[in-house]
């Protein structure tokens, strides 16, 4: 039985992103870091929405695609290391603040998709899709704790240390790296256990 597919859900993902990126720009801390930080997000919006008359990812992916993108764009607005992020770092007791982990953690979450394209493209297997997908987002963080690297050096000054986020912590970039792994592999098995590329139209 042919399944039908919910345009609401990217439909209405894509109006949160959209809301939270104009009030993001509304007033940011440090506009130089804001339009670096947004940068990214733009860079992967754009696409999706050029090619969605052409490929649409299952419903899944595209929530878990707005996840990571609402994260970086309120980190965007306030810098990492100043998002009132309280509650949670008081709840597992902690001094500093953890969004910046929260949100490297949510771009681990890009692996679902990139292993569904693959898949559903014929590119290879699962498996191998998977191998690919966690080794993207492997590279594509360590890739960016570079960049954070190069921009705090030519930035200088407050935006350079607030686009780094360090925090004081020198193993900072080891520990982005981890989280965004572990989201990558958390993104992985929920890929496995959904198998979106079994449903023909890809509702999940």
């Amino acid at each position: 039985m042919t399944q039908i597919r919910n345009h609401s859900v990217p439909f209405i993902a894509f109006l949160i992103v959209t809301h939270i990126i104009i009030w993001s720009g509304l007033d940011p801390a440090f506009p130089d870091v804001w339009l670096a930080e947004i940068i990214p997000v733009v860079l992967i919006l754009a696409p999706l929405l050029i090619t969605y008359r052409f490929f649409q990812f299952s419903n899944t992916a595209y929530i878990l695609i707005a996840i990571w993108m609402s994260l970086h764009t309120i980190g965007a607005h306030y810098t990492f290391a100043n998002v009132p992020f309280d509650w949670f770092n008081d709840f597992i007791g902690s001094q500093r603040n953890n969004f910046d982990r929260v949100a490297h953690f949510s771009i681990g979450l890009y692996a679902f998709p990139i292993a569904e394209f693959l898949v559903r493209k014929g590119v290879c297997k699962p498996i191998w899709a998977s191998v690919f997908a966690l080794a993207a987002i492997m590279a594509i963080a360590a890739s960016y704790e570079i960049i954070e690297w190069w921009y705090a050096v030519l930035a200088g000054g407050d935006a350079g240390v607030e686009f780094l986020g360090s925090q004081g912590d020198i193993w900072d970039a080891q520990k982005d790296m981890l989280a965004d792994t572990l989201g990558a592999i958390t993104s992985l098995v929920i890929f496995h256990i959904i198998k979106p590329y079994q449903l023909e139209n890809n509702v999940n």
